[in-house]
């Protein structure tokens, strides 16, 4: 058996249509039209044509405090090719994130429901 990457990553959010706001308004992921009908809301991201992002609104069992740098946190990485632009869309939003703590290009911030995300260029 070969792995061939990530099929997707879930991420526990509140709203649905806050979680939006972040995901689809401010990163610009494309939400995926075929999500099958599930007993919660939610909504499925694009980033590739194989891999996406689910969001899931359930209740979040999570009620631990979360480190400030999301790099000591639990994350999904995310390639992305401008870091600079990125950041540029996050500060005119005012979503904070720090760079990464060993020198490479990248970045962390968290979504609205506090799961966190690297950005790696």
């Amino acid at each position: 058996m070969n792995f061939l990457g990530f099929d997707h990553v879930s991420m526990v959010v509140a709203d649905t249509e806050r979680a939006l706001e972040f995901y689809h308004n401010i990163l610009g992921l494309q939400v995926a039209t075929n999500r099958p009908d599930l007993e919660f809301k939610g909504a499925w991201l694009i980033i590739t044509n194989q891999q996406q992002i689910h969001l899931l609104e359930v209740p979040n069992p999570d009620s631990l405090q979360r480190p400030v740098h999301g790099g000591r946190d639990r994350h999904a990485a995310l390639r992305v090719s401008d870091l600079e632009k990125l950041c540029l869309r996050l500060d005119s939003n005012e979503i904070v994130y720090t760079l990464s703590k060993s020198g490479r290009k990248a970045l962390f911030c968290r979504d609205f429901d506090g799961n966190t995300l690297e950005f790696i260029e």
